[in-house]
């Protein structure tokens, strides 16, 4: 997909984006007077017990439950916590006011993104480099590539051993 330029002038760009903005601010101030926000989810579990002669064994199984879970990231580990009913009533509406707070950070950013883009002094040309020297072609054989990074400190053939009787000369 191809992207096209706005062909407004940036003074109506910059207008749209601000207009924009205080929608989303707007929308932050509705989330921040009901003051609680919770990450995570909550989800309904319905479970089997280990007794062997339990419903919950049976064919079709009637299960235990309705059980409210909440469950978010802690460290990057998943942590997890059982709720009861009324506690499930009253935070489910933090959970949802974390979603639309999320989205609305989401929004904003790619408001952001999307003003710098439009920014006409952002498209200037680059700078034209100067031309690298004239180098020797690149020779892997016998470098420090095989020295993991340092100078090779031996002549080109120092694997081998001098005979003892050339160590023996007068």
């Amino acid at each position: 997909m191809a992207k096209t330029r706005d062909s407004r002038p940036p003074a109506a760009r910059a207008a749209g984006h601000q207009a924009e903005a205080e929608k989303i601010a707007a929308e932050l101030a509705a989330i921040a007077a009901t003051g609680m926000v919770l990450p995570g989810t909550i989800t309904q579990r319905r479970t089997r017990c280990g007794h062997p002669r339990c419903g919950c064994r049976a064919d079709p199984p009637r299960l235990h439950g309705p059980y409210w879970q909440w469950t978010r990231k802690v460290a990057a580990r998943t942590v997890c916590r059982w709720l009861s009913p009324e506690q499930q009533h009253d935070y489910q509406a933090w959970i949802d006011n974390d979603r639309r707070l999320r989205d609305l950070l989401a929004r904003l950013e790619a408001l952001g993104a999307a003003a710098l883009e439009a920014d006409p002094r952002g498209h200037r040309r680059p700078r034209a480099t100067p031309p690298e020297p004239d180098r020797p072609p690149h020779n892997p054989v016998g470098t420090a590539r095989l020295t993991c990074g340092q100078a090779c400190d031996q002549g080109r053939f120092a694997q081998l051993k001098p005979k003892r009787e050339d160590l023996a000369w007068p």
